[in-house]
């Protein structure tokens, strides 16, 4: 019953009439026994303990119900059941009934009585029920209705509540007649975006949802708005450089058909702004906007939507100067916006390329339009202590200074023949005579002193290679390579202050490399001073310029929440989207300048043990033992190679020779299927298709999965053979083929798949097969699925995309070649080199640097740190390293550690110290058990959360002794050979402590000694016998 007839219903004289006719027709049911039922004396409004007369008969078994029927002003209708009784056939009958109706509909609100003011109005429904088919449904043979007049609250009697409330209760009532109603939140203002997101101009954007209101009346009224839209959105932008394409996305609704909804911003390469909407009709509408964005000032673009007008408005700032441009436009039709319909996008998406540039604050005023005036708009405070602005009028000085100089030098310079090989400038000015000074110098040679070098290396390459040859990108490289040469030669961080201008100069001249660096190095404060927004603004200039690092970084900290950013997931899958895809692209397209990532931890020294190189014994022998024949040795080496693992600089030419003799003289079924690989695609070798075939052949023939999955990619790339691909795909996925389980994902979503239309869903199912098998691609087509959903079929989860698309980014193989810079000085006792290397891979997020810095800083070999920055160090990655998917034992170990003494600021903090202890402890590290163990004995009782966790019974809070002895049994109990004596000594130690207080234990402590020292003499005596003896010598 909709809103319009329930108003009727509550006219009086509609009542009367109603009644009127009831008593009609109750005469002829009486007259005709049939079913019937009637209110005698309903109340005209709620009362409390009202006796209602109820006139019933029935010509069969039934039942009698009396209801409440409540509308309120949401729509929603709530029956409440009052009464129910059994009518038995016969003559009508009398029934009184004791009528109790809700106390939120008869008494004023009190504290214990909620409020009632969303109630439009309520009536009583008595009706006769008979028995259905089923037993469960009642169909109903006869009603009778009663329109109860609503009291507003305050003219209601107060209850008088007869029961004695508890003192509790009676503080809870007054609490909160004092205190102040507060609705619960609501997202009426919903911020997209509260930092700014650096936009490289590719199909990446942020992709943000709504939910419905919680609240019934906001609920209500946003779903009668839905098709007059009622509305603003603003979005701040900073457009670095022209749309390469017809549209650009700047901000735009897709809905659940994943078509463009209300609203859509799109730039054009021409400058002016791209408005559709979606009208009333479900057709879409477009106009272009009077005016153009302008390059390299912030502006905030503002849409206001009010049924069919649409006003656009643009406030730019430039040097402190406002530019304010508005328009009006009116279209043929109401204009149709469902927010909780699909998502908004910030930037791009799949198929729409994001305005190159940057993102500011995003906000939408949810089915409401505030008082607003473009001369009242100011400039963002994130958007002001960034000041991207200043830093890029600062670098266009720098830049127009370096412009002038490389002139100069470029006319003064006489023509040279051209070297043989080419050398950085840096090199060359590091290995000739100082040219001599002139005696009089030129307006444009004279420099800042910071800015010497930069000149000294323009005029080298100006000298060099003439006007031609040198740019501001190859100044910008030189200087990052001096920088690079400067710190080699660096023993401590007091030389980084020295270095970091050469850098931001370097990254001035568009060296993303240097940016990058100086960001991680404010950030840290490693030899300079923290700095975190300047950190923040060095990032977001790399990121934008595509620097794979600076984007790690970035997707890093909004993950986290660091350096005072919010924590946003859909921002930080933008950048980690970016990064993934092209880790993907990387891997097909190796280089020298990438390395594979490998997770070597520092305090295991089996996994240093694994490092070598080319002069390395370990690969000596490898390469022995392929000459030899070894298969496995030959694929090893390949695999180091090519790859560049374990400490092997890359060598893709050298590894396909291995490859080759692998597959054609040892006809090894491994290297059959890489030899094949590498022919198929070209890599090290020139392309030769039927020769890559007719090994993948031979390798499938003799059972190897990958084989018949890359034949599988042949018949689909060269034959276009579907079907025969999809059925080798399919054999192949059975046999637990990541790639396979991919590339039936493919073909489904594309539709490719012989007989089946295209199906997303079916796609996403292989997706996340191929994902859980560890296919890096597959992980990043999945995180897509999650980051936008699928409609009624999959929910969009933001958190889990962040992680799948992070763990792909983090494969990339020019984040490998930083962990292995970072390595190699480890092992050559270069412990400062190796913390710089490794501070830039954490600070990417990735745990096993994380958890490196930790450990150098904790060590501090030689004493290369302060102090005070060591334990800053240790406090802040351990840490991280903890928060990661899969923590370090150690490190869950040495942060209960830090927790437990609370050093320098901070306090002790037992309780996290000991879930820290107990993660550990889980995680088969005895070092966990026996400082839990540790932690008892000093006192500390260990809360039931903890002991639940660890799998102890919550009895042994009420008995230490039994609790340090389950602890200290489990740590001598554990995989670890070197905690066995430690952790049976502290057992023998509860026990003897024991056997003191209760002297009727000592027979349990003969028994536990025996246990304990048994096996301790065993092991010694057993060692001792293995001793080799000794053999006479008779030379």
């Amino acid at each position: 019953m909709d809103y319009a007839i329930r108003i009727i219903l509550r006219q009086p004289w509609i009542c009367k009439l109603y009644r009127y006719m009831c008593v009609m027709f109750l005469s002829m049911q009486v007259f005709l026994c049939s079913d019937l039922v009637t209110l005698l004396n309903p109340p005209e409004e709620p009362l409390p303990e009202h006796l209602l007369k109820v006139l019933y008969s029935c010509d069969e078994l039934a039942m009698v119900q009396l209801d409440c029927v409540v509308y309120f002003d949401t729509g929603i209708i709530s029956t409440l059941q009052l009464k129910q009784w059994s009518c038995v056939p016969g003559d009508p009958k009398i029934r009184t009934v004791e009528l109790k109706l809700p106390d939120w509909l008869v008494y004023q609100s009190d504290g214990i009585i909620p409020d009632s003011q969303w109630v439009l109005s309520c009536m009583l429904l008595v009706s006769v029920r008979h028995r259905g088919f089923d037993d469960s449904e009642r169909s109903i043979a006869a009603q009778d209705v009663a329109m109860l007049q609503l009291k507003p609250s305050f003219k209601r009697p107060l209850k008088q509540h007869l029961l004695c409330m508890s003192w509790s209760k009676q503080m809870l009532q007054l609490m909160r007649r004092l205190a102040k109603k507060q609705c619960p939140f609501e997202q009426e203002t919903v911020h997209f975006l509260s930092s700014i997101f650096a936009s490289t101009g590719e199909t990446f954007g942020i992709t943000k949802s709504l939910e419905p209101y919680g609240s019934e009346v906001l609920e209500f009224a946003r779903a009668h708005t839905i098709s007059y839209a009622w509305g603003m959105f603003s979005v701040w932008i900073f457009v670095s450089g022209p749309c390469q394409r017809r549209l650009c996305g700047v901000f735009h609704h897709v809905n659940s058909q994943n078509d463009y909804a209300t609203p859509s911003v799109f730039l054009k390469s021409s400058g002016e702004l791209h408005i559709q909407v979606e009208g009333d009709s479900k057709a879409s509408t477009a106009f272009v906007s009077a005016f153009k964005v302008p390059m390299r000032q912030w502006c905030q673009i503002s849409l206001v939507l009010e049924g069919r007008e649409v006003t656009v408005s643009l406030v730019c700032f430039h040097n402190e100067q406002r530019t304010v441009h508005t328009m009006d436009h009116m279209l043929g039709q109401n204009m149709e916006l469902d927010d909780t319909d699909g998502s908004f996008v910030i930037g791009g998406r799949n198929y729409v390329e994001s305005a190159e540039g940057y993102f500011g604050p995003a906000v939408y005023y949810r089915n409401r339009i505030p008082q607003h005036s473009t001369s009242e708009v100011v400039i963002p405070d994130v958007l002001r202590t960034v000041n991207l602005t200043g830093w890029l009028q600062a670098c266009q000085a720098f830049r127009l200074e370096m412009t002038v100089k490389i002139t100069g030098f470029s006319l003064q310079a006489k023509p040279r023949t051209e070297l043989g090989t080419c050398l950085d400038a840096f090199y060359e000015w590091m290995g000739e005579e100082r040219l001599p000074s002139q005696a009089q110098c030129g307006l444009w040679e004279a420099t800042v002193p910071k800015r010497r070098q930069a000149a000294k290396l323009a005029q080298i390459l100006a000298l060099k290679n003439g006007a031609r040859g040198v740019s501001l990108p190859a100044v910008g490289r030189a200087l990052y390579s001096l920088s690079l040469h400067k710190l080699d030669r660096a023993r401590n961080a007091g030389a980084v202050s020295r270095i970091l201008p050469l850098l931001l100069q370097a990254g001035c001249l568009a060296d993303t490399r240097a940016l990058h660096m100086s960001s991680v190095l404010y950030s840290i404060g490693l030899g300079v001073k923290k700095q975190p927004e300047k950190a923040w603004l060095l990032a977001l200039l790399a990121a934008q310029q595509d620097d794979r690092l600076a984007l790690l970084h970035l997707g890093h900290l909004h993950h986290q929440g660091l350096l005072g950013l919010p924590a946003d997931p859909d921002l930080s899958y933008a950048y980690y989207a970016n990064i993934a895809k092209q880790t993907i692209e990387d891997r097909h397209n190796p280089t020298l300048e990438q390395t594979f990532v490998e997770a070597v931890y520092l305090n295991r020294d089996e996994e240093l043990s694994l490092q070598t190189n080319e002069d390395h014994h370990i690969f000596q022998w490898l390469k022995l033992q392929a000459h030899r024949g070894a298969a496995e040795a030959e694929q090893t080496i390949a695999r180091l190679l090519f790859w560049g693992q374990q400490g092997v600089a890359p060598n893709i030419q050298e590894a396909v020779k291995h490859y080759e003799r692998g597959a054609v003289q040892w006809e090894d079924l491994v290297s059959m299927y890489d030899y094949g690989i590498v022919l198929l695609q070209g890599h090290g070798v020139e392309k030769n298709v039927p020769k890559a075939i007719s090994f993948l052949r031979k390798a499938m023939d003799r059972g190897s999965v990958p084989a018949m999955n890359a034949l599988g990619w042949y018949y689909e790339q060269f034959e276009r053979d579907y079907r025969r691909a999809a059925q080798l795909w399919e054999q192949a996925d059975l046999l637990k083929s990541p790639d396979a389980a991919l590339n039936l994902g493919v073909i489904h979503s594309q539709g490719l798949y012989p007989g089946k239309p295209a199906d997303q869903f079916v796609a996403y199912q292989y997706y996340l097969r191929s994902a859980e098998r560890g296919h890096i691609r597959g992980a990043v087509l999945l995180a897509e699925i999650w980051n936008t959903g699928i409609p009624g079929r999959v929910d969009r989860r933001p958190s889990d995309a962040v992680l799948r698309a992070k763990q792909a980014a983090e494969q990339n193989g020019y984040l490998g070649t930083v962990l292995r810079k970072a390595l190699n000085s480890y092992l050559k006792n270069d412990m400062f080199h190796s913390l710089f290397y490794y501070t830039m891979a954490a600070e990417s997020g990735y745990a096993v640097a994380q958890f490196n810095v930790a450990y150098l800083c904790e060590n501090n070999a030689f004493g290369f740190l302060d102090p005070d920055f060591a334990l800053s160090c240790m406090w802040k990655y351990y840490n991280l390293t903890v928060q990661s998917q899969n923590p370090n034992p150690y490190a869950l170990v040495r942060m209960g550690d830090l927790l437990y003494e609370g050093q320098g600021h901070r306090q002790k903090d037992l309780l996290s110290a000991a879930e820290k202890y107990a993660q550990a402890a889980l995680r088969n590290e005895p070092q966990g058990w026996y400082n839990l163990g540790l932690l008892a004995e000093e006192g500390f009782r260990l809360p039931l959360s903890v002991l639940v966790h660890l799998g102890l019974s919550e009895l042994y809070m009420s008995d230490n002794s039994s609790l340090l002895s389950a602890l200290y049994r489990r740590c001598r109990d554990s995989e670890d050979k070197d905690s066995y004596l430690p952790c049976s000594l502290a057992l023998l130690n509860v026990y003897l402590r024991s056997f003191q207080t209760d002297r009727s234990a000592a027979i349990q402590f003969s028994t536990a000694v025996a246990m304990v020292i048994a096996p301790t003499i065993f092991l010694i005596i057993f060692n001792v016998c293995r001793r080799p003896v000794p053999v006479l010598s008779f030379n």
